[in-house]
């Protein structure tokens, strides 16, 4: 299914005029790592399906559309996902499956884009300013690309259109799953005043909460504020969101973008000291962040701890090897050994954080091939 917001009534040449305008595909897999298992397991369509493990101390790493309707999601206990949807069905993760469709998309991708920055396994940026089949919209090209993965793949794909990387990624989310949405130049501003801010890229449960505390629920709420206002309460976030609210962004797609880390953290609703839950929701944070490290085909070689006290004071710890941490077993073995050195804690904790840095990059400069412009549509 295709959306497309209203033409702008901007001349190709105006719009390709215009400081940071492109043409920007942002293509997202549909629940990619459930979309595999169902693929690879027919028995397993049209059921809720789960991929993780179904321990106590088991994560749910991706679920399926059928299971998102009972509330699962990714990074949940298995226990409450259950809870949620008692006829969930588990697989444990393939990497090397996701990896290996991961492969043939990124080979279809560079069909058509000479510039494409992979974010994970499953979803990318395209630049196809250049247009070096000669296709001449880029929409067209997002409906070739979904095309082609579903005849190649057997899975489906979801890509917003538009002149910048955030207004792309947004309209990706708009008609999921197996769905095209484009914002065509003019029209971001007015798109992403009625969005909700909990929509926006980078702003989460806590950072609507806040926002929504200050009056902002949508984005022309934070389109009202200055800059001065958003400094004040946001600090260094305030010029992403002063743009993103006028529908602006100036990154360009960049194949060699550096990634410097992966982790992710949790925060208590009670603070917590024992040992015995430290290690569990270490656990579980292990699982959470590995899952991450997987989708970005991350490889690093220092595996950092963060704790916040309940007086608010923050402690990292940090252990690197001489190479790139192996595997989840390895990753799990050294975030535990860090933990195990601080125990007992001085006082309870309010947030936990695990973090795999010092990366080996893999990224690879596109070829610069014949210039040929197209537009949206």
């Amino acid at each position: 299914m295709t959306a497309q917001a209203s033409d702008s009534g901007m001349s190709p040449e105006a719009e390709e005029g215009t400081p940071g305008l492109r043409k920007i595909i942002h293509v997202d897999m549909d629940a990619f790592f459930a979309s595999v298992e169902q693929r690879d397991e027919p028995a397993l369509r049209g059921l809720p399906v789960a991929v993780g493990y179904a321990g106590e101390r088991g994560v749910v790493a991706a679920a399926s559309y059928e299971a998102r309707r009972f509330g699962v999601r990714s990074a949940m206990p298995s226990a409450k996902a259950l809870r949620l949807c008692p006829d969930l069905v588990f697989r444990p993760p393939r990497f090397d499956a996701y990896k290996a469709v991961s492969r043939q998309i990124r080979a279809i991708f560079g069909d058509y884009a000479l510039h494409v920055e992979p974010l994970a396994l499953d979803e990318a940026y395209l630049d196809v300013t250049q247009d070096p089949r000669g296709i001449g919209s880029a929409t067209r090209i997002a409906q070739l690309i979904r095309q082609r993965i579903r005849e190649e793949t057997g899975l489906t794909a979801s890509a917003g259109v538009s002149y910048n990387k955030f207004l792309a990624k947004i309209a990706s989310d708009q008609m999921k799953p197996d769905g095209l949405f484009v914002i065509r130049p003019g029209e971001g501003a007015q798109f992403v005043a009625s969005l909700p801010v909990r929509r926006f890229h980078g702003i989460g449960p806590k950072g609507a909460e806040k926002m929504a505390r200050l009056g902002i629920a949508t984005g022309g709420d934070l389109r009202d504020k200055d800059i001065a206002f958003l400094r004040a309460h946001f600090g260094a976030q305030a010029e992403y969101l002063y743009r993103a609210a006028r529908g602006i962004d100036l990154r360009r797609v960049s194949a060699n973008r550096a990634r410097k880390s992966v982790g992710g953290e949790r925060t208590f609703s009670h603070d917590i000291s024992g040992g015995a839950r430290l290690r569990e929701t270490l656990d579980e944070i292990t699982a959470m962040v590995w899952e991450r490290i997987e989708r970005s085909a991350a490889r690093g070689r220092t595996v950092t701890l963060k704790l916040r006290y309940a007086d608010f004071r923050l402690s990292s710890h940090s252990r690197s090897l001489p190479r790139a941490v192996a595997d989840r077993e390895e990753f799990a073995a050294l975030a535990r050994a860090l933990l195990d050195e601080l125990l007992p804690l001085p006082q309870p904790v309010r947030l936990m954080g695990l973090t795999l840095s010092a990366l080996d990059g893999d990224g690879q400069p596109s070829d610069e091939r014949p210039d040929a412009q197209l537009s949206l549509l």
